[in-house]
């Protein structure tokens, strides 16, 4: 039987996560308060994601999500199922430029393992089964760097950030296997941690270590995780600089990572964020192999509902082209439209029209 190979990330794709309607935030706040049953919650969540499986196969993206319905947080969703993983509530929220966002976070309790019965793996076979054979059914989880944040590794438990990393990696390793055996071919893995690395502004003093160190770390947990990663299965990573409410977290170019993750994380592509000044030029993309993983460019912003000009897009797109074979770039928006439950301040029609938009942007330019 010949295996079918997705070509992903597609010309016009998206990062994953889309605005909550009213009726999720609604059924949210009931079940919170103890007026509807799981039950009830789930129903609804699942009539709103078939709802925008249709319209993002209406308005010819070739891939689909599940808009992480599902989900309060992009992350801590799914890292608190983990074994050895908790989540909690801390004193203070992450500082994002001008706001403090909700306060909830990760911790590690024992040694981490991957959850067999974990609610993301059942929740995508549903999906898939909505999605049929219409388009390319697409997960997204948190990257397991983001376990390397500062205040998760409990040092008592895992002395050694070595001993940590190799079980962070068999926990990917398991967790992909386990997406696969569920039917997902393209699985994106979301890592503000890494583009944090590529951040002059942000210090990284975890345990003395340089950012050389952690950097190479990185790499080395991306890729122990694909080590055997399935031929057929197409594993992207979204590099992130934070997405809350249209607000940012830091800002600096990819050029720190750049020789490092940009020229050998065995990724099948990268997501990266350049929808504006704070995310540098194209020049490190030049560390990208020649036939190796496409660069998803990330010109058109999530964080409000204005349309850009399609001029100045094209003319970005072929800036980019000097540093990366044409052939092996994509579009879409720099970000999910909702990386957590609140959004970000744009309309649903205004997300409905930004992703037409590079839908039809992609049509002309390839």
């Amino acid at each position: 039987m010949t295996k079918t190979i997705v070509k992903a990330p597609f010309r016009a794709d998206h990062v994953g996560s889309l605005l909550r309607p009213e009726s999720i935030h609604k059924a949210r706040a009931e079940f919170n308060e103890g007026t509807i049953s799981a039950e009830t919650l789930r129903e609804i969540e699942t009539k709103e994601i078939k709802r925008i499986v249709d319209k993002q196969i209406e308005i010819g993206l070739e891939l689909v999500t599940d808009g992480e319905f599902r989900r309060r947080f992009w992350h801590t969703d799914f890292l608190e199922h983990l074994h050895g993983v908790e989540g909690y509530v801390p004193e203070h929220g992450f500082k994002f430029v001008d706001v403090e966002t909700e306060k909830y976070d990760v911790r590690n309790i024992g040694k981490i393992s991957f959850n067999l019965d974990h609610p993301h793996v059942k929740d995508f076979i549903e999906f898939k089964e909505i999605v049929g054979e219409r388009a390319v059914a697409k997960q997204t989880i948190p990257s397991p760097n983001q376990l390397f944040n500062a205040g998760i590794r409990n040092e008592s438990i895992y002395p050694d950030i070595e001993e940590y990393a190799k079980d962070i990696i068999q926990t990917y390793r398991d967790a992909i296997k386990a997406f696969y055996n569920a039917g997902c071919r393209y699985l994106q893995l979301d890592d503000v941690y890494i583009a944090g690395l590529s951040s002059p502004d942000i210090p990284f003093n975890d345990s003395n270590l340089s950012r050389e160190y952690l950097i190479d770390l990185a790499l080395r947990v991306i890729n122990g995780v694909l080590e055997d990663k399935p031929e057929d299965l197409v594993v992207t990573t979204h590099l992130c600089r934070g997405n809350y409410q249209s607000t940012w977290a830091f800002e600096g170019s990819y050029e720190i990572i750049a020789p490092t993750l940009l020229a050998k994380e065995k990724v099948d592509g990268f997501f990266l964020e350049y929808d504006d000044e704070r995310s540098g030029d194209f020049k490190p993309l030049e560390h990208v192999p020649n036939d190796g993983a496409r660069v998803v460019l990330g010109v058109v912003t999530s964080k409000n509902g204005e349309l850009e000009d399609k001029e100045a897009i094209k003319a970005r797109i072929k800036d980019a082209a000097q540093h990366v074979p044409h052939e092996q770039l994509c579009l879409s928006p720099q970000c999910g439209f909702a990386s957590t439950h609140h959004g970000n301040k744009l309309t649903e029609e205004q997300q409905w029209e930004k992703l037409k938009y590079i839908v039809d942007l992609a049509k002309e330019v390839w």
